[in-house]
């Protein structure tokens, strides 16, 4: 359970917190002066702080500064109001992870909190290459002897002592993710900030933004400066995952940063240097994305410093005994029950699999497995491979795509019929809207509205599942449906 500390002299605000805080799964500790609530750092160790700018005794900034030298990879939300926004903007510089204003909107804090606590992980959890097997429970690691992997290895050593940018490319579920934060933890920057943008969760519109920050009056709504993440993570590395996916006014500003190492706001005109390393990475195609427009030439050069290949799972067979062993190993740790091991049979199944969702869906079937097991070792029947939706009860009411004998052949006709609609001109993005909104409905049903065990259970980030709750607009009731 994760721990988060509230330092505010506002008793019913930390009330309110901790009622909202437990709810949705984390362990809430309340500190109601600076003094105080720089004595349960050391004492409750927390995976966040929220600070309030203005604390009785001592500013929030004392705290800050108080707080952040000593661990300077603990995340920390600064709450402000409108008139203590420049001093909330200036702890943002030297480390803070975000703040938000008072009074703020419970969805937007939640989610910010959730995206503190994973960039938290990234930055304090180290990951091994190849540990031993006895080390497996650990640490996250990347794992495989086979010689595809012992390159990998090789080229993570030479590149993550130097400041180069680094490329990782690879298919979806090859553990492009692991690679990047293992470069950073071996490199001389592991003590500086780690920022993780993914170019695809984050809307169009917001990602430049998010990015660069952006001046007052920039737009409507902005109201004041804003730092980007990338002036945040001044000394440290950015990890911009599917980077093949940014949008090409994007990518002009993004070039200058790797060939200048300055950035401009949205907005502003001033020119900011920034020292910050950066590491991407893409399942994409570039070599096609440049031929075809929608990836700059000069900036696929600029990129292309050092490149990193993790190779698919079907192309290191050889690994997926060791794999399943570290998985389950680690799953096991992390659900505090047995390892039953897999049988001989088991492993056979899943060799002679091709495996098109790489370790991710390796680890999905070993996880499946795992819960479900009533003692004894894996066996063959337990692994969910290669399935088709038969079995599941596809309600799709709402969106006018069911079939009462056959679920599967619901799904195709409406897909079918939402091809041949002349009125849908984004019929593709309209299909995945629709399927993606019922998971999350059903998931919060399932779950009893618990975010977390529904982010678990469809295998995606906190984050990214409140701001799937935001996207389609999703109220959390009794009865999860739309608000």
């Amino acid at each position: 359970m994760k721990k988060i500390l509230i330092i505010d002299d506002d008793k019913q605000l930390s009330l309110s917190f901790r009622k909202i805080l437990g709810e949705d799964g984390y362990d809430t500790h309340a500190a109601y002066s600076g003094s105080e609530g720089i004595a349960m750092v050391d004492t409750v160790s927390p995976d966040l702080v929220i600070l309030d700018i203005r604390l009785p005794d001592m500013s929030g900034m004392e705290v800050f500064e108080s707080i952040h030298p000593k661990y300077p990879k603990l995340p920390i939300i600064i709450i402000t109001a409108h008139g203590t926004t420049e001093t909330a903007i200036q702890a943002m510089k030297n480390g803070a992870f975000d703040y938000i204003y008072k009074p703020f909107d419970v969805p937007e804090m939640l989610s910010l909190i959730e995206k503190g606590i994973e960039a938290g992980r990234c930055m304090s959890s180290p990951v091994d290459v190849n540990p031993e097997t006895d080390l497996f429970a650990q640490r996250e690691a990347l794992v495989g002897n086979s010689p595809k992997m012992l390159t990998v290895y090789k080229e993570i050593g030479r590149v993550a002592s130097t400041d180069a940018t680094v490329l990782i490319r690879g298919e979806s579920g090859t553990g492009k993710e692991l690679a990047a934060r293992a470069v950073y933890h071996y490199s001389s920057r592991c003590e500086k900030p780690f920022m993780v943008i993914n170019c695809v969760a984050i809307p169009e519109t917001l990602l430049e933004s998010e990015l660069f920050g952006y001046e007052k009056g920039a737009f409507t709504g902005a109201s004041h400066r804003r730092v980007g993440k990338i002036e945040q993570a001044r000394g440290g590395t950015v990890f911009l995952d599917e980077i093949g996916d940014m949008p090409m006014n994007i990518q002009a500003k993004f070039l200058r940063l790797l060939q200048e190492n300055s950035i401009e706001r949205l907005g502003g005109r001033d020119v900011v240097p920034v020292d910050v390393r950066i590491i991407a990475a893409t399942n994409r195609d570039l070599e096609k994305a440049v031929a075809d427009g929608t990836f700059r030439e000069d900036l696929y050069y600029r990129l292309q410093v050092v490149t990193i290949t993790l190779p698919p799972l079907r192309e290191r067979k050889g690994d997926i005994a060791i794999l399943s062993h570290y998985i389950l190993t680690r799953l096991a740790s992390e659900m505090d029950i047995p390892n039953p091991g897999l049988s001989n049979d088991a492993m056979k199944k899943l060799n002679v699999y091709e495996w098109p969702g790489n370790i991710r869906e390796l680890s999905n079937v070993l996880k499946k497995a795992l819960i479900f097991n009533r003692g004894g070792q894996i066996q063959p029947e337990d692994l969910t491979i290669n399935e088709t939706n038969s079995c599941l009860d596809i309600n799709l009411d709402k969106h006018n795509f069911t079939s009462a004998n056959n679920s599967q052949d619901g799904l195709r006709q409406w897909i079918r019929k939402s091809l041949l609609s002349e009125s849908d001109d984004k019929v593709f993005d309209t299909c995945l809207d629709h399927i993606a909104e019922l998971l999350i409905i059903e998931s919060l049903n399932i779950t009893g509205g618990n975010r977390s065990r529904a982010a678990k259970m469809l295998g995606i980030s906190r984050p990214t599942f409140h701001s799937k709750i935001e996207k389609y607009q999703i109220k959390i009731g009794s009865n999860i449906d739309k608000k």
